[in-house]
């Protein structure tokens, strides 16, 4: 190839001779040779290696595949069985379901199962073991709802106070249930506390205020 400095000067680069076209053939040839023996050693040497890359990459992709079909599956499975508990009022069907599911369908149906039979261990399993912190609020509130002549408003307000956070769809619920047993306490102050909270806070829903308003 021509240099830049001899472009520059015009000087014509020498025409190679038929001795140096050989030589040049002759060098490629023996460069495509090396290559490839290279790469065929190369290929020998890390079949085995690269063959188990492959099959582990093939065993992830389908082990993926299959959990997802599973795991689909399953949520089919359970959603049916569900239909059926409810449709037949099958309180027994729903505890089952949620004993050999997982996530908010086991807590439904658990609760589902609770309000046909009305078997407050049912609500005592989803407050303390449920998937869902939702669940575990809504089982919260009706334990509260049914126990709460029995306990202090100290103790009705550490109950609840999971649910003491703008999350939990309970907290305008929650908030107003204990300013209520504050209130059958005799004690006041601590209600109303609670209650200007609510009534102060935009996002509190207007039942709810309302219902703050005229207990205050």
């Amino acid at each position: 190839m021509t240099s830049i400095l001899e472009r520059n000067n015009k000087v014509n680069q020498p025409k190679k001779t038929r001795e140096e076209y050989a030589e040049d053939a002759l060098y490629r040839e023996v460069w495509e040779e090396v290559n490839n023996e290279k790469t065929t050693k190369f290929i020998k040497k890390y079949a085995k290696h690269m063959l188990g890359a492959a099959l582990i990459i093939v065993a992830i992709a389908a082990s993926i595949q299959i959990t997802v079909n599973i795991h689909t599956n399953s949520k089919i499975k359970y959603a049916g069985l569900y239909e059926n508990g409810i449709v037949n009022a099958d309180a027994a069907v729903l505890e089952s379901i949620s004993k050999n599911s997982n996530g908010a369908i086991a807590d439904l149906a658990l609760f589902q199962s609770y309000l046909l039979d009305k078997d407050i261990e049912k609500l005592e399993k989803l407050a303390e073991h449920g998937s869902t912190r939702d669940f575990r609020d809504l089982a919260k509130m009706h334990i509260v709802g049914l126990r709460g002549d029995d306990m202090t408003a100290h103790e009705v307000a550490s109950y609840l106070n999971s649910a003491n956070t703008k999350k939990s769809p309970f907290y305008y619920t929650s908030r107003l249930t204990v300013a209520r047993k504050y209130l059958s306490d005799g004690d006041r102050d601590a209600a109303n506390r609670i209650l200007d909270e609510i009534i102060n806070d935009a996002d509190t829903p207007a039942t709810i205020s309302a219902t703050a308003q005229t207990l205050k």
